[in-house]
This record gives structure tokens, C-alpha cells and sequence, in this order.
């Protein structure tokens, strides 16, 4: 059994924070484990009485995980931070790494592979779900294929736009990004006046999707 002398769970779903805990407790030799319902709480405790790992979901009551995940990184350099959300879009991913999680995993993940995951980063390593890793692998690819009027997007808007050029329709965009299909509209409108198009062929042929 895995020794770790304390881990944090940022949860805002009881149930899965609860599943979590227990989870943990029965898997992995914790002195102590710490859980918490929002990022305020969490930011203020942690910041106090850092723990080793602290497992984070992304979108939470009032503060983001990310945002937490941002300031506890830069008091506490050493502290490692994982992400356990449903949330797979490129943005949320890059987002995550860039404010210091080491590690990225899925909620679809089972038990065992996250209890894997906890495990390998305190040894120092990085998990994340096959997914993700593809999501990120792709979104490098689309980067190098592409030129100057495609990286003058924001990573939102060169997101809205791989899609398209995927074929997929503004409804399955949103579901897809978690967004409604008016903001889809609102991000497809911003690209056309930035690249001074006015229709999906063209926006793609100026950027090198097509």
C-alpha cells in the first residue's frame, strides 16, 4: 500500500467527494486527509497548512479550480496538484497545466487508475487519461498545420474553429464545449470580423483548416 503523508480533495459534488475519500482511505496509507466543498475554503486552509497532493475539480461554486490551483501553486511550489473533472476541451486542459497541475484525469477514469494516478505523482510522474493526452497531441498538430491568421485567434476561438472544420454544427460545438449555442454564435461572429471573412469556407481557408 502506497504511503502518503496527506492529500486534499476539492470537490464541490458530495457524492463524488465522499466515494473519493473513502476510496483513498481504504487504497492508500494517508496520515491525513483533508476534503473540501469550494476552492475559497480550500485556498484558505491550504495556504496555511499545505498537504502533499491535492486532487482538484475544475469547475467549482465561486472559484475555479484552476484559479486555486494558480495561487496555492505560487505559495507552495512543491505541493503537487491533479485535476479529476468531466471537462476534456483543449482550453480547460492547457488552462489547468499552465496554472501548475501536474496531472489530468477524467471523471470516467475508475477508482484503481486514479488511486494509480496519486500514487505516481507523488513518485515524481504526470498521468493523464488517454484522452486528454490524445486532445493535447491534436491540439499541437492543429497548431503546427496552421499560420499567422489562425494563431491571431484566441485558443477559445482556434477551438470554435477546429470543430468546423471537423463538420461539426453549432449545437454539437456547444455540447461538445460545455457552451450555449448563442456564445458558439458569438465566438464564430469574432472570428469572422477578426479574420474579415464572412462565411465557414472561407474562415477555414484563410487559417489553413481547408
Amino acid at each position: 500500500m502506497v504511503k502518503i503523508g496527506s492529500i486534499a480533495i476539492i470537490e464541490d459534488d458530495e457524492k463524488v467527494r465522499h466515494y473519493l475519500a473513502e476510496q483513498i482511505q481504504l487504497h492508500i496509507d494517508v496520515a491525513e486527509l483533508r476534503v473540501f466543498g469550494d476552492a475559497e475554503t480550500a485556498l484558505k486552509e491550504l495556504t496555511a497548512e499545505p498537504v502533499e497532493i491535492a486532487l482538484f475539480d475544475v469547475h467549482l461554486p465561486g472559484m475555479s479550480g484552476i484559479d486555486c490551483i494558480q495561487r496555492l501553486k505560487m505559495l507552495h511550489p512543491r505541493m503537487q496538484m491533479m485535476v479529476l473533472t468531466v471537462y476534456d476541451n483543449p482550453d480547460t486542459i492547457f488552462n489547468a497545466l499552465k496554472a501548475g497541475a501536474t496531472s489530468y484525469l477524467l471523471k470516467t477514469t475508475p477508482a484503481e487508475k486514479i488511486l494509480e494516478a496519486i500514487a505516481e505523482v507523488q513518485q515524481g510522474g504526470s498521468p493523464i487519461s488517454s484522452q486528454i493526452a490524445r486532445k493535447v497531441i491534436e491540439a499541437f498538430a492543429v497548431r503546427e498545420k496552421t499560420n499567422e491568421y489562425f494563431q491571431e485567434l484566441s485558443r477559445r476561438e482556434q477551438e470554435m474553429l477546429e470543430q468546423l472544420s471537423k463538420g461539426y454544427r453549432y449545437k454539437e460545438i456547444a455540447d461538445k464545449s460545455f457552451i450555449s449555442i448563442d456564445t458558439v454564435r458569438t465566438h464564430i461572429r469574432n472570428i469572422y470580423e477578426k479574420l474579415q471573412v464572412n462565411n465557414r469556407a472561407a474562415a477555414l481557408k484563410k487559417t489553413g483548416l481547408l
